[in-house]
């Protein structure tokens, strides 16, 4: 069953398992060679210094979504790129899947990155973000909205519903949780702003606003 998903999404599993176990590695022996590569906060002027840590790098915008906290964190990310990814690479073609994932992974950390930056302005103290969820939160976005009424199945509950609504849950769910604060530890402003980014990735393909009316060049695919 592996082998049969497309190349770009099969390449992008292969590469974060890989990268994980790396981690894993790296952890056991002491070794902080990871740190430099998940997503700091730029530092406020007003708290300059104040980072315990490598600090932000413009680079730090890609490799996060390449790194995970924990096996169960990593599943789980790798569950939804291993069921959407596919669907959406048929349709699209390898490289405009790749630009698109890798455009909501880069939206999301721009995302997290500001919030990070106000939230240290107010006194609050920098912690870095790591995991795929802003491109895989892209990826579900993307196929509610090729895919509006194709059903799928909940983990927890196991529940159908139609893509469209598991979508608009999903995305309430993390505007609510972002905002309230109820769940710390966890970037939902990150999971926004992959969606946020897919969204207007997708209305640029189309031509729609806030772009132009005219369509960029390239295959007319994007429905």
């Amino acid at each position: 069953m592996f082998s049969r998903l497309p190349p770009v999404t099969r390449t992008l599993l292969i590469i974060n398992i890989v990268v994980f176990v790396l981690q894993w590695l790296a952890a056991s022996s002491g070794s902080l060679v990871f740190s430099g590569f998940m997503l700091w906060p730029p530092e406020p002027s007003s708290v300059a210094g104040s980072v315990h840590g490598p600090g932000f790098h413009i680079w730090q915008l890609l490799t996060y979504g390449f790194l995970h906290g924990s096996a169960t964190h990593l599943l789980f990310n790798m569950l939804a790129l291993y069921m959407f990814g596919g669907s959406l690479e048929l349709t699209w073609g390898g490289k405009r899947f790749l630009n698109y994932y890798l455009v909501c992974i880069v939206g999301a950390g721009l995302c997290q990155a500001a919030v990070g930056w106000w939230s240290m302005s107010k006194g609050g103290q920098a912690y870095p973000t790591l995991g795929a969820s802003g491109g895989v939160y892209g990826l579900l976005l993307a196929y509610g909205m090729l895919f509006p009424n194709q059903r799928i199945m909940l983990l927890f509950p196991p529940i159908p519903m139609k893509a469209r609504t598991f979508v608009i849950v999903f995305g309430a769910v993390e505007l609510v949780l972002g905002v309230t604060g109820m769940q710390s530890g966890v970037a939902h402003f990150a999971h926004l702003g992959g969606m946020l980014f897919g969204w207007l990735m997708i209305r640029y393909w189309r031509g729609q606003p806030p772009f132009g009316r005219k369509r960029p060049p390239g295959p007319r695919i994007v429905k």
